[in-house]
């Protein structure tokens, strides 16, 4: 039997790369969340959008997105991207 690692995994490298794109307001309010077990998953970067931080909740393991004002959509409006 083969392993195979998933791509997606986190390590610390990866969350760190990450945070370092946050800026101030999403910072402090990821510093806050992550005391309660919350992630940083991953950072998508739609053409001509703002770019959209996803962050995962532990207990319930639905994502929610932390906008540029540092605050958290836990119900957001999922839209599909296409290039």
């Amino acid at each position: 039997m083969v392993e195979t690692s998933d791509r997606r995994a986190d390590t610390p490298q990866q969350s760190s790369a990450l945070k370092r794109q946050l800026n101030e307001a999403q910072q402090a309010t990821l510093n806050t969340l992550e005391r309660f077990g919350w992630q940083l998953k991953f950072i998508r970067r739609p053409p001509g959008q703002p770019p959209l931080v996803v962050l995962q909740d532990p207990d319930t393991g639905k994502f929610a997105v932390l906008d540029e004002e540092g605050e958290l959509d836990e119900n957001p409006i999922w839209q599909t991207f296409r290039g």
